[in-house]
């Protein structure tokens, strides 16, 4: 039963007795582990020219892509963004842009 609590030994050639039931995940933390921004369509560009810095856009990711480091937003962690645009939609300085594919 462990092995079937730990998702970093279960992937697409697991067999289905050792998959949990539900697929339900039972260890936290397990997503930095995985570049789950991989299937995204758009993403979110940053014109650091009209950045602030206000950071806005760093609460309302849904993915904790925006890191901030000593009170300043970093660039896009994009191996776990998945292009929601949310952060886009909230910068008052249009400083985020969505492209699309990139």
């Amino acid at each position: 039963m462990a092995e079937r609590t730990d998702i970093s030994k279960i992937n697409e050639h697991s067999p289905y007795c050792d998959i949990t039931p539900g697929n339900q995940i039972y260890g936290g933390g397990g997503s930095k582990e995985f570049n789950t921004g991989e299937w995204r369509t758009q993403t979110p560009v940053l014109d650091w020219s009209k950045c602030v810095q206000c950071l806005m856009c760093a609460p309302v990711c849904p993915d904790s892509s925006i890191p901030v480091k000593d009170g300043k937003r970093l660039d896009f962690d994009y191996d776990h963004c998945k292009g929601c645009g949310i952060c886009a939609k909230v910068c008052s300085f249009k400083a985020i842009s969505m492209k699309e594919g990139i």
